[in-house]
């Protein structure tokens, strides 16, 4: 017998060992569940999240609050070993190694080094408390952050910015984002007086490359950076988008960032002489409808931004969702948007006195396009006006957390387009003390509803906002921040967004199937 003949019996009468004795020593099943549907997957804890925040201002007379928050009731099971994993939750700096984007970057670079590293906030010790803290003037570095443990699920930082004087004047607001790999920023430009930059943070100890594509009315535009931008590893770079462009300014753009290797953070940062500044977070995945949550009662002007990521045109219906209902707006009731290009329409006096949400659907339901989208919204008049943006948002599928609320000019705002729901929502205590309160919320099937009495009766310092969908739905939402500074109504909207608290686990089960 040849010795090839041998090694195959002998591999063969191995493998029969192997496989019975697997099939001795395993636990049996019940015949029910094996002739039964597959096991759901099921929702458990998070151990394990990270969040990127932006550089926050390069002005002398900023004021930045950097406020993180846990909401209790959620933490992960303990391990194999009936210990419950590490809990921890902290922010570091992310170095700046300077602005990319050419001609235009020399100046902020003599900016930047006037400015000092963020003070980052106290680690968050335990879940229901939150932490803040305050740091005057420039602040050119990033923040990058991991929360383990107990602290992990539906981790939330919040970066609010006060700058009441100069160009960049204005209230600026973002909660800071988990790090991924495709956002789209439409609302973005290059106009006169327009100063746009494009915020990349890294949180990896390796290099990311990332590539930024801006797509203007008449299509994709040429721009400088064809090798993509590098950002080193657990850093900052801020892009001005102005240089990249090779054919002139363009009022209205869409951007695009993907990255080559790596992940990355990304947020727009944009400054508007005269009309303030705020940062615009990306807008939700490409979809053919849209919700745009959170138009002000008093908004003096908005300007509906979209693009048609691919080879197809979208027509899209445009319709304001109200306190009492959907209504289709006068001064447009659609929207033709070709493919890769940049779309917009001006809606003037489109709330009438009435806060709301904007609410996007395909014209012929038979023809689904998917889009971004995004509001630029106007507040106050002539030299006291102040801007800010709502990117489109993705429903509230389990919890959303939103924190440095304040005890005044703090608007929730939740729209539920479809179908009625109903919701949880949470105040947290204050950053020095107070008593968490909840309440229940009925949602009205195509209606928006707006609640400002929000804090708690003894709440001190800034607290967290928590909303959880009980039932129906989907439900879209935002919270504005609101104050006056020398008559100017500044305001910030950020989206509710899943606080990406539990995350799905499929359940496994033996298969001695593999070893055939």
């Amino acid at each position: 017998m040849k010795r090839t003949t041998l090694s195959l019996i002998a591999a063969a009468t191995a493998l029969a060992a192997v496989t019975g004795f697997a099939a001795l020593t395993a636990p049996e099943e019940p015949a029910a569940a094996a002739a039964g549907p597959a096991p759901q997957a099921a929702r458990l804890p998070v151990e394990r999240t990270s969040l990127l925040c932006p550089a926050p201002t390069s002005s002398e007379v900023g004021e930045t609050l950097t406020t993180a928050y846990t909401p209790p009731g959620t933490a992960p099971a303990a391990g194999g070993d009936g210990t419950a994993a590490k809990s921890a939750a902290v922010l570091t700096p992310a170095p700046n190694p300077g602005p990319a984007g050419g001609a235009g970057a020399d100046d902020k670079k003599k900016d930047d080094k006037k400015a000092k590293e963020p003070k980052a906030p106290a680690p968050v010790t335990a879940p229901g408390k939150p932490v803040s803290t305050k740091t005057d003037g420039p602040v050119a570095h990033g923040l990058t952050g991991t929360a383990t443990g107990a602290l992990a699920p539906g981790w939330t930082v919040q970066q609010t910015t006060l700058v009441p004087a100069g160009s960049a004047r204005g209230l600026l607001g973002v909660a800071c984002s988990a790090p991924d790999t495709d956002f789209w920023f439409p609302g973005a430009s290059t106009a006169k007086g327009r100063a746009d930059y494009i915020h990349l943070t890294n949180p990896d100890d390796t290099l990311a490359v990332a590539d930024i594509e801006l797509y203007g009315p008449e299509g994709k535009l040429k721009t400088s950076i064809p090798e993509g931008v590098q950002v080193p590893p657990r850093a900052t770079v801020p892009v001005l988008l102005g240089p990249l462009l090779a054919e002139g300014s363009q009022e209205i753009l869409t951007a695009h960032v993907t990255t080559r290797s790596g992940r990355v953070g990304a947020v727009l940062g944009a400054a508007a002489d005269g009309l303030g500044s705020d940062w615009l977070a990306a807008s939700a995945d490409p979809s053919p409808s849209a919700v745009l949550p959170g138009i002000p009662a008093d908004a003096t002007g908005v300007r509906l931004m979209a693009l048609a990521p691919g080879e197809s045109d979208a027509n899209l219906k445009i319709q304001l969702v109200t306190p009492s209902g959907k209504i289709v707006p006068a001064a447009g009731d659609s929207l033709h948007v070709k493919a890769g290009m940049t779309a917009s329409i001006d809606l003037p006096e489109l709330n009438r006195g009435a806060a709301g949400s904007l609410l996007l659907t395909p014209a012929d339901p038979k023809k689904p396009v998917p889009v971004v989208a995004a509001l630029r919204v106007l507040r106050g008049k002539g030299e006291a006006q102040e801007t800010a943006f709502v990117p489109a948002a993705a429903p509230v599928t389990a919890r959303a957390t939103l924190a440095d609320n304040r005890a005044q000019g703090t608007t929730l705002v939740l729209s539920a387009p479809d179908a009625a729901a109903q919701v949880k929502v949470t105040a947290s205590a204050g950053t020095e003390g107070g008593t968490p309160a909840t309440r229940t919320v009925d949602l009205k099937a195509g209606t928006t509803t707006v609640l400002a009495d929000l804090a708690p009766k003894d709440v001190k310092g800034s607290f967290a906002l928590t909303v959880e969908t009980v039932s129906g739905g989907p439900v879209h939402g935002s919270r504005m921040l609101a104050v006056t500074e020398e008559g100017v109504p500044m305001f910030t909207i950020q989206n509710l967004v899943d606080d990406r608290g539990t995350v799905r686990v499929p359940t496994a089960r033996q298969n001695l199937g593999v070893l055939d």
